[in-house]
Order: structure tokens, then C-alpha cells, then sequence
């Protein structure tokens, strides 16, 4: 066993970050207030949109996104099975029945055609994923479902700094969810965010997050009057504290060099994989560029060595790499669930595995990846 750990990922914080939370902590407003706002208008700004509401987790998110599109018991919700469980759980807690359907094998995305496969008189809306930070052929898919009379909510949890036809992920989305969870390129520990054009619905969210109150907490403090509130509707606590949203606008500030140095090293990794029979990286597909907030390879048949033993060695070797993404219609969670033929995400999740990128990760480190790599196929 080697004495070497390459980790598969570092969140990038340094002292700017620990100043931001500490000053936060100081001020006395700790729980959501002026720094989450200010969060919430420089993110949506960044990805192009006219909204930003944060919340706890992308999962929130993607439980309000389905609220306001008043999707509900009886409807069906098309989603990718390739994808954290959470995409899925989202459709039954609004009481919503998920239908997976297959992806893209270079992209692992939803494409119009597995949607359409499965699209029935039931669907209401279709959750597309931005799997790993690779874009969904989002013109495509939003012409469609537009065309089906179907909402399209774009989980965007691993998409900052992605781009797709020359713009942000984000930028003319109907409703985008969003995650800042330590494994995505900017982080606040956790937390997450909604993103929309839709003001009616922003204001919504808003007040879906904070127990459908009428008013918020930051808004009755800052009053120099009593302020009355009122409860609107059975809503839920989904909110950002301060001190996350004073790490998050240190971390956005940092996007654009995050997103430089990961598409540098992803580079490197397909000059140093080029050659290698049967194994297949993740590329930027043809309309747009990811942030490669996951490198992951398929390890075709051809490659001689199957994905599990290809782990061990690396783990012997020092290298912290994954698995795929998961398939969530192969969960006991799902077991229930009758699914078409889904061969694509089945084979994606089988033989694909992600490899260490990240701020830290050397070119030696590098090299030695790719050596074991090597090794590890012609056996």
C-alpha cells in the first residue's frame, strides 16, 4: 500500500474566506441577512440570470423548483437516473412519481430523445442535470419541452462556471437549482440556490423557504416598527445563514480562475490518457464548455481491466478516485419503480470512474494517475 493519497478533491479556502465568516460572526447577523442578498444577486448575476434565491442544499432547491411549478400527486416527472438520488427524491416529496430515462453516452445528459421516449400524457416536467459540469444541449431540450407544454427545471448542482452555446448554464433557464457542497468547484460548506427570470416565483421561493412568512425575519429586524407577520401557506426552514453566504461571495469571486485551472489540468489528463485503448475521457461536447467539476473515464471493454479492480489499484497506489455517477433506478430506494430499458446509464455507471482535479492536484500527481492507468489496462 502505498504511503502517497492523491485526494479526488480539495475545496479551494484560504484565509479570504475564514476573514468573510469570521467578520460575519462579528457583526452579530449570523442567520440569514444582508450578506445572503447580496449572495443571491451576484450568483444570479453571474450565471445570467434576473433572480437568485439561496437555500440550504441543492436538494431544497430542486423540492421548491417543483412547488412552484405546482407539480404535484398524479404527475409524472422525467429525470435522469444517472444522477445523486437526490434529483429523483426530489419528484416524491411533492408526491410527484418519477419516470427515469436514459442519457447521452459521451455526456451523460438527458437528450431530447430519451426524454421523448418516455414522455407520457402525465409528465409535467422534465429535471435536466448538468451531469458533472458537462452542459445539456440546453436549446434543444428547451425547444422540446416548450413545444410538450412540459416545465424544464436544469439541476445545474455541479454547473457554475460551465457554458453552453456561448452562455452561462443559468442564463435563460426557466428555473435552475443549484449546489455549494464541498465537492462542487465553489462551495459554502453546504447550501444551495434557485435561480429564475420569474419574479412572481422568486418571491415565492422566498417565502417557501422561510416558513411562508409574508415578510422576512432580516426585513422585521431591520423595521424600526413593529412588524405583524403573517403565515401564507405550509411552507419549510430552507435558508442560508450569513456566515455561508460570506464564504460564497469570496468563492464566486474565485469562479472564473477555478473553472481556468480545472480545464488546464482536464487538458493535461487528455494529452497524458491519449493512446489508451478503450479507455474514454469526458470531453466539452460541441455547444459548449464544462467546468470539469468531474473528470471521469469509461473503461470500455477494450481497456482490458474492469472498473472496480481498476479502483483498488488505484487505491493501492495512493489515488482517491470514485466510482460513476450512480444510477438511482438500481437503489433498493427505486426498487418499486417499473423502468424502460435504461442501457446507457446502466453502462456509464458500471465502467465509468472519476478521477483526483482539483486546485492542489500536481503534474506529478498526474503522471503517476496516469502510470497506474497504464498499468492497470494491460494487465
Amino acid at each position: 500500500m502505498s504511503e502517497r493519497r492523491i485526494p479526488v478533491m480539495i475545496p479551494q479556502l484560504g484565509e479570504e474566506e475564514a476573514r468573510a465568516a469570521a467578520d460575519a460572526v462579528l457583526s452579530g447577523w449570523v442567520a440569514q441577512g444582508p450578506r445572503v442578498a447580496r449572495f443571491e444577486g451576484e450568483f444570479a448575476a453571474t450565471v445570467g440570470a434576473e433572480h437568485g434565491v439561496a437555500v440550504s442544499s441543492c436538494t431544497t432547491a430542486l423540492h421548491l423548483a417543483l412547488l412552484v411549478l405546482d407539480v404535484g400527486p398524479g404527475d409524472e416527472v422525467i429525470v435522469p437516473s444517472l444522477s445523486f438520488i437526490a434529483t429523483a427524491n426530489a419528484v416524491r416529496y411533492v408526491g410527484a412519481t418519477p419516470v427515469f430515462a436514459d442519457v447521452d453516452l459521451a455526456t451523460g445528459n438527458l437528450t431530447v430523445d430519451t426524454v421523448d421516449a418516455v414522455r407520457t400524457a402525465r409528465t409535467r416536467a422534465v429535471i435536466a442535470v448538468h451531469q458533472g459540469g458537462v452542459p445539456v444541449d440546453v436549446a434543444a431540450l428547451r425547444a422540446a419541452t416548450d413545444a410538450w407544454g412540459v416545465a424544464l427545471v436544469e439541476d445545474a448542482a455541479c454547473a457554475a462556471g460551465t457554458t453552453a452555446y456561448g452562455r452561462p448554464v443559468g442564463a435563460g433557464a426557466t428555473i435552475a437549482a443549484w449546489s455549494f457542497h464541498p465537492r462542487k468547484v465553489i462551495t459554502t460548506g453546504e447550501g444551495g440556490m434557485l435561480t429564475t427570470d420569474n419574479p412572481d416565483w422568486a418571491s415565492r421561493l422566498r417565502r417557501l423557504r422561510e416558513h411562508g412568512m409574508n415578510v422576512s425575519a432580516a426585513d422585521r429586524h431591520a423595521s424600526a416598527q413593529p412588524v405583524l407577520e403573517s403565515y401564507l401557506e405550509t411552507a419549510y426552514n430552507y435558508r442560508m445563514t450569513d456566515i455561508q453566504a460570506a464564504v460564497g461571495l469570496v468563492q464566486l469571486g474565485r469562479l472564473a480562475g477555478l473553472v481556468a485551472q480545472r480545464r488546464e489540468l482536464a487538458g493535461r489528463y487528455h494529452q497524458l490518457l491519449s493512446g489508451i485503448d478503450g479507455l474514454v475521457p469526458v470531453r466539452d461536447p460541441a455547444y459548449g464548455q464544462t467546468n470539469y467539476q468531474s473528470f471521469w473515464v469509461l473503461l470500455t471493454p477494450k481497456f482490458g481491466a474492469g472498473r472496480d479492480d481498476v479502483l483498488a489499484e488505484l487505491a493501492a497506489a495512493g489515488v482517491s478516485a470514485r466510482r460513476g455517477i450512480m444510477a438511482a433506478h438500481l437503489e433498493p430506494a427505486y426498487a418499486d419503480l417499473t423502468t424502460t430499458p435504461l442501457p446507457v446509464t446502466e453502462q456509464l455507471t458500471r465502467e465509468s470512474l472519476i478521477l483526483p482535479l482539483h486546485h492542489a492536484l500536481t503534474e506529478d500527481d498526474q503522471d503517476h494517475i496516469v502510470a497506474v492507468l497504464r498499468k492497470a489496462g494491460r494487465k
